[in-house]
């Protein structure tokens, strides 16, 4: 089975990809870790990557698309694969419809006032690094697992977490498009419980 996972920040996206990844035996793929691996063993994708990345500027689309090929085309991808991070963009979906055909993409659908509420009330220790929610914390500002303080990263403040929002609303819509032309889009309610999120996707999975 060969998946793509879409989802707006604090949807749930990477849960649901490990989750259903470990249920269909297939690698869950993500571009950000991949890039890592790459960089971490010298492979000269790797060291394409790292030039752009030490450089401060993006790593560019051709080199991410050689690396999701290559990722691909290895013997554990042989019966599927779950793509999570990547295609960001038509052009990158168009380029990977060359080499790989998806049979579904899953996008996980979850309110704008439920991700604020999700990703606003996230806390971190600065001393363990324990992340938790506001709402199941007893003192808000304590750390219950080595009593460190909690703080908001500045990227999960309200205003913030709007225009990340409304950034990806922009960048996704073509490529939600571009999937739903191909009639193998699927739009998943992500504000239940992570076991009905994941049962609605294997229900999904199940009817094609």
């Amino acid at each position: 089975m060969r998946l793509m996972f879409v989802g707006p920040p604090g949807a749930g996206k990477g849960t649901q990809a490990v989750r259903i990844a470990a249920k269909y035996n297939i690698p869950h793929i993500s571009t950000g870790d991949m890039l890592r691996e790459e960089i971490k063993g010298g492979t000269e994708l790797g060291k394409q990557a790292k030039s752009y990345i030490d450089a401060g500027e993006l790593v560019p689309d051709e080199v991410i698309i050689e690396m999701v090929k290559e990722r691909i085309s290895k013997p554990d991808a042989t019966s599927g694969f779950l793509l999570d991070g990547f295609p960001r963009t038509r052009q990158q979906a168009e380029a990977l419809g060359t080499f790989a055909v998806l049979d579904a993409v899953i996008n996980i659908n979850v309110p704008d006032d439920k991700l604020i509420h999700r990703i606003c009330g996230r806390r971190i220790c600065a001393d363990c690094g324990a992340t938790y929610h506001e709402s199941m914390l007893e003192d808000p500002k304590r750390c219950p697992k080595c009593g460190g303080s909690l703080y908001v990263r500045d990227d999960d403040k309200v205003e913030i977490v709007k225009q990340r929002l409304s950034v990806y609303k922009k960048k996704t819509q073509p490529l939600i498009e571009y999937y739903t032309d191909l009639s193998i889009l699927h739009d998943v309610v992500g504000s239940g419980g992570i076991d009905d999120i994941t049962d609605t996707i294997t229900d999904v999975l199940e009817q094609k």
